[in-house]
């Protein structure tokens, strides 16, 4: 067994099982320095640019565009894209 682990939000522990991180990994984020903020399904600019970054990744990544239990697809359903 490793005396380290690798951050939350790495493992299943610190990912939501309906897409994106739950609280635990954007804690373990925040540790390390990043600013990110919980879903904004409900709209404003936060939702506008991530439906549009995650389009992008959608072209980038077929096999994850057609696998519907994909992370990117479950995060996109969460933003409601």
């Amino acid at each position: 067994m490793t005396k380290y682990k690798s951050p939350s939000w790495q493992r299943k522990e610190g990912k939501s099982p309906s897409g994106g991180l739950n609280a635990k990994g954007r804690a373990s984020l925040k540790r390390e320095g990043h600013d990110i903020k919980p879903p904004q399904p409900e709209g404003g600019p936060r939702k506008k640019s991530f439906c549009a970054r995650s389009a992008g990744q959608m072209k980038m990544f077929p096999k994850a565009a057609k696998d519907p239990n994909s992370r990117l697809r479950l995060a996109r359903k969460k933003w409601k894209c």
